[in-house]
């Protein structure tokens, strides 16, 4: 019986943190130190040119000489910038927008609802292009019209939770006692709401990190010299026969930032889950 009521259970779920949250915080650390490491990005070296990964370079040089370890690097920065930013952006977009039409109901609720519909009617990474598009090329552009998108699902999951909250006995007393409306829904009702968006949030970022790439090898995202996850893909996949490592490496990059940022999310779920407790 001591077996079954003790550790296993509880040091497999510290442990499932370990993996996900070292892989971040290694992305965080590359994201934020990256402007002062020594790295030469966009220095060409036509001796050098197609280099497989070796010695001198350890993961080898593109098209240009250029160093692929350097840019996948300084992509790592701008993947990160466009990530955390974009979750930002529709997080704090999405919770007002849900929260206002949640919590005054009539027409507003109706009218706010109906806005969402409109944006859930249209593909989002669709209309993202389109917005990226009609903006111009350039990572505040690409927040802009990622952000765009993104805060519908956050809209949604507010609204739900707010009206399973705004007939709460607090909320209920704070609004007899006379307290603004826009103070109960930012001191009683949203920051109740923060778990869930925050795990929404988590695994928005992994969908970002693949849209800002998408968009950028579509060539709407960051533009030249500057390095991009996605553009170092579509610089390499002209030469996937002679130099795949132009392709494996930001390739592989991706798969791991959004498998961690998944697995830490799916822990955190679990984690502020009170039915599993």
């Amino acid at each position: 019986m001591s077996n079954f009521v003790g550790g296993p259970p509880f040091r497999s779920k510290e442990s499932g943190w370990l993996m996900p949250s070292a892989l971040l915080v290694l992305w965080f650390l590359v994201a934020l130190v990256a402007p002062w490491l020594p790295l030469t990005p966009n220095a060409v070296d036509l001796p050098g040119i197609l280099a497989s990964p070796g010695a001198e370079t350890l993961l080898g040089n593109d098209d240009l000489g250029r160093p692929v370890l350097h840019r996948l690097l300084v992509g790592a920065r701008v993947a990160f910038l466009v990530g955390f930013g974009v979750v930002a952006l529709s997080l704090l977009i999405g919770a007002l927008v849900g929260g206002i039409a949640a919590f005054a109901g009539g027409w507003v609720d109706l009218v706010l609802v109906r806005l969402v519909d409109v944006f859930l009617a249209f593909p989002g990474i669709l209309l993202a292009i389109a917005l990226a598009g009609i903006l111009g090329p350039g990572i505040d552009n690409l927040i802009l019209a990622l952000a765009a998108t993104g805060w519908v699902g956050y809209a949604r999951l507010s609204r739900a939770q707010i009206l399973a909250l705004k007939e709460r006995d607090h909320v209920l007393a704070a609004r007899a006692l006379g307290v603004r409306p826009g103070r109960v829904l930012v001191r009683h009702l949203l920051p109740l709401t923060l778990a869930p968006l925050i795990v929404e949030a988590t695994f928005g970022i992994g969908g970002v990190v693949v849209a800002e790439a998408g968009l950028s090898f579509l060539g709407l995202g960051v533009q030249p010299p500057q390095a991009s996850w996605g553009s170092m893909i579509r610089e390499g996949v002209s030469y996937m026969l002679v130099a795949p490592h132009l392709v494996m490496a930001p390739g592989i990059a991706i798969a791991l930032v959004v498998f961690s940022v998944n697995l830490l999310g799916d822990r955190l779920r679990d984690w502020l889950d009170v039915r599993a407790l």
